[in-house]
């Protein structure tokens, strides 16, 4: 039996850097990983998908001509060399994970950990052990969501899993699922000529997302001939050869759709399966793991961070999670975590941003709604570079100037949501936003333009 202060169950980055604030802290740590150090994320979710998306869009832009003076009629892509370089993006980043844990002295088990009765972690795998931990943080994350009777194989049928391995383009895919992670992956292969058609079964993409920002995304997937069918519901599924044949229906009735294979973007659920939790004594409620604010478990010693605990299933909120969890084990911390100031980013082109309230939501909350919005074209960077398409969406209180929330759709979005975030947990004002130089000619001068545009005072629009 090795004894820690605390034993990490799970290396993404809700994990790894829980561990390291730990060690921060003066804790002894170890961290058990059955799969890769740094988890989906780093090897198998965001950051390989960012390294696709960045090709995607050189090669798209080259191909449509949109680099001025630059002639490249015979540019072909190489989309194998493209995957090549995700892994060797994802590999580079894990070793970078291996090397923080040996610096910050974290003993690292390789192998599944599992919940032995009290705060006791059993591991099997490449490292066996017996730990025992005076607390313990469950950070085993997520996996791609898999409806009944659908047999994923890898060549006809993937996850995100599978595509980001996959060295081939097909000719045609049919993206089920019209959120994040599908719309990533439809605007990827349809830079690369594929026929993408996306089926999501709400009325619109980016279900949740600003109706606006969600109906410009849809005009602009339209015009790079991505066919949209919302308000369409996914049904059956047969493989017929080399094809896929996908039954969906909507309120034209049921129908197929043929094409080359079918992505599966429908979503993700929590690894809690066969980790000791009900032994523990940790309650499971609707497939996530039950924690308070503090992110204790119903079990004493146990608590639990990141997507195993339930939406918005991203990396940084579980970042976020994993250290305040430590910090109030250590008795550093008795504030919450603000959800409200938690972007969301979606990383196709044009990109989108949000973080706080959108214009429907604060209305119905009952704000005194004033909206700034400017539209990229009116940005002379944004006209410089050729990338006009979006526009920045600054949601606020009339009374004092509060900033509710913000929505970015555009180059950069991404990039530019972090000041609106930053300024939000300030609780600075768009009296103050509007205030503030911003470097000419930068796309953040259409942040400042927002919060002036919420004044009724905008200058350049």
């Amino acid at each position: 039996m090795q004894s820690y202060d605390l034993v990490v169950i799970g290396a993404g980055p809700g994990g790894y850097e829980a561990a390291i604030r730990a060690a921060q802290l003066g804790m002894q740590v170890a961290i058990v990983e059955a799969e890769h150090l740094g988890g989906v994320c780093l090897n198998w979710g965001c950051i390989p998908t960012k390294a696709i998306l960045k090709a995607a869009e050189q090669y798209d832009e080259v191909r449509r001509g949109v680099v001025p003076g630059l002639l490249a009629e015979s540019v072909k892509p190489d989309y194998g060399a493209v995957i090549d370089a995700s892994r060797k993006a994802a590999a580079r980043l894990n070793k970078g994970v291996g090397s923080l844990m040996k610096k910050n002295k974290i003993d690292v088990f390789m192998g599944r950990g599992r919940l032995a009765g009290g705060r006791r972690v059993q591991v099997e795998g490449d490292t066996p052990a017996d730990l025992e931990g005076a607390n313990v943080l469950i950070a085993t994350g997520s996996t791609e969501l898999v409806l009944p009777g659908v047999e994923v194989d890898g060549r006809r049928v993937l996850t995100s899993r599978e595509a980001l391995e996959s060295r081939e383009l097909p000719a045609s895919l049919i993206v089920v699922g019209g959120g994040a992670v599908g719309l990533e992956f439809a605007y990827a292969y349809a830079a690369y000529g594929v026929e993408v058609t996306v089926v999501e079964m709400q009325d619109q993409i980016l279900p949740g997302f600003d109706a606006e920002v969600a109906q410009a995304l849809a005009q602009s997937f339209t015009r790079r001939k991505i066919k949209l069918r919302t308000g369409t519901a996914y049904r059956s599924l047969e493989l017929n050869g080399d094809q896929v044949s996908v039954g969906v229906e909507s309120e034209k009735g049921e129908e197929e759709l043929v094409a080359s294979q079918v992505l599966f973007g429908i979503g993700r659920r929590a690894l809690v399966d066969d980790i000791g939790l009900e032994q523990a004594g940790v309650t499971v409620e609707r497939g996530f793991i039950h924690t308070g604010d503090d992110y204790r478990t119903s079990a004493a010693g146990i608590w639990a961070i990141g997507d195993v605990i339930g939406p918005p299933l991203l990396a940084h909120k579980a970042s976020e999670e994993g250290i305040a969890a430590v910090e109030f084990m250590a008795g550093a911390r008795d504030k919450p975590l603000d959800y409200s100031r938690v972007p969301a980013c979606i990383y196709c082109q044009p990109q989108v941003a949000c973080v706080g309230l959108d214009e429907a939501a604060a209305r119905e909350a009952g704000h005194d709604v004033r909206v700034g919005k400017i539209p990229f074209v009116a940005s002379g960077k944004a006209v410089g570079t050729g990338h006009t398409e979006g526009f920045v969406k600054l949601v606020s209180d009339a009374r004092y100037g509060e900033i509710l929330g913000c929505q970015i759709i555009g180059a950069d979005a991404t990039e530019l949501i972090a000041e609106v975030t930053l300024a939000m947990t300030l609780e600075s004002t768009v009296h103050e936003l509007g205030d503030t130089c911003h470097a000419h000619p930068t796309l953040s001068e259409m942040v400042k333009e927002a919060a002036l545009a919420a004044q009724g005072r905008a200058i350049n629009f």
